[in-house]
């Protein structure tokens, strides 16, 4: 399935980095535990964007691209570092947008190549790095990407951030939750059982260890971008790489960057869209995401899911939202993941029909850290 796109003029809005774009506008909201952008247009709607940060360093990266002819999205989940999420924001759509040149409009097959093609320049920059930061070699991060064109929803993933639809229910007065990706994370039985069926020869290709399952006792996702020493067997045993993190024995690799994509046509029914890293999904079930989208105003949406997300973690640990706010950046991860958060609102979905938002064009971009609020908005 191929579907026509405007790229050339889209290309004028790529290549920001840190939460730039063609349109900004967001902040803090003064509670100083997240950051959000608020009701910007797209071709089919409004989105919104809301980050909650935990690590001491972001390792969470967010970004809509809009125009008239399309909305990107993207949902960029490091791991080990922010190096590789931040890496996959400056590259992952400009060459979704190459590709889609190339052969004349977006299709799976296009945005399978971005994939492979951000995979090898992140190997790339392992290789220039090895002797100045062979740590780079264990940085990783998960990548969820959404397109709407002409109706049509492209969903792709590696990991476990999730995309999520609500869609009016047959009733009319109520809404139901529709998952669009697939978590690869050994959590789940369907993952595990694929890595033992490729490693049959391995008893200790996924491992329960402090309370989790883990591949190689190590990480829970089974694909992302990066982690090349989980990927490249010789990374792990060169003595340099052996000096910075401990050597994992691998006969042959255990994660890859094979995305699942999902293609869905958007119906009349189809309400909106939430894409959120997994920091969400830990503390609200997709059914909860969903109902409080449905049933609360648009402005403050994203915000409005991170605050609940934060909530539920503080009741885990019988502590009140307040409460988090006294905790520092760093220690706070002891207690919730980064979180971020992107609404897509679905007005406009007629096949064929014009959006009213023709000479919008514009990106919004998470910042890369939101205590020091980089966000390089214009």
């Amino acid at each position: 399935m191929v579907q026509p796109l405007c790229c050339r003029t889209i290309a004028r809005c790529f290549g920001w980095r840190g939460g730039g774009g063609c349109g900004g506008g967001g902040g803090g909201d003064g509670d100083g535990l997240l950051w959000h952008m608020d009701l910007k247009p797209h071709a089919s709607g409004d989105f919104s964007i809301a980050v909650a940060q935990a690590n001491s360093s972001l390792e969470d990266q967010g970004q809509v691209l809009t125009s008239p002819f399309g909305t990107y999205v993207g949902v960029f989940d490091g791991h080990g570092g922010p190096e590789a999420s931040r890496f996959v924001n400056t590259r992952l759509f400009p060459h979704i947008n190459e590709f889609a040149l190339e052969q004349g409009g977006l299709s799976a097959e296009v945005i399978r190549k971005a994939f492979d093609a951000t995979e090898e320049e992140f190997l790339h920059l392992v290789n220039r790095s090895w002797l100045s930061r062979p740590q780079m070699a264990s940085v990783g991060s998960c990548c969820l990407v959404g397109a709407i064109t002409d109706d049509v929803l492209y969903v792709a993933n590696l990991g476990d951030s999730r995309a999520v639809l609500g869609r009016r229910a047959a009733n009319g007065r109520s809404v139901v939750a529709e998952r669009l990706s697939n978590d690869h994370n050994v959590a789940v039985e369907e993952v595990r059982k694929e890595l033992t069926e490729r490693h049959p020869d391995d008893s200790h290709i996924v491992v329960y260890t402090r309370g989790v399952w883990r591949i190689k006792g190590i990480i829970q996702v089974s694909r992302s971008i990066g982690d090349v020493y989980l990927k490249k067997p010789e990374f792990c045993r060169d003595p340099v790489f052996q000096q910075t993190v401990c050597p994992i024995p691998l006969k042959r690799p255990v994660m890859t960057a094979e995305p699942s994509i999902h293609i869905r046509e958007l119906r009349p029914q189809d309400l909106f869209l939430i894409f959120a890293s997994d920091g969400l999904w830990e503390q609200l079930s997709d059914e909860a995401v969903v109902e409080i989208v449905f049933k609360n105003p648009r402005v403050g949406i994203a915000k409005r899911l991170v605050k609940a997300a934060l909530s539920e973690a503080a009741k885990k640990r019988e502590l009140r939202y307040d409460d988090i706010k006294k905790i520092d950046k760093g220690i706070r991860r002891h207690f919730y993941d980064d979180i971020t958060v992107i609404v897509i609102y679905l007005d406009r979905i007629r096949r064929n029909s014009p959006s009213s938002n023709t000479e919008t064009f514009g990106s919004a971009n998470a910042p890369i850290d939101i205590f020091s609020m980089n966000t390089g908005e214009s």
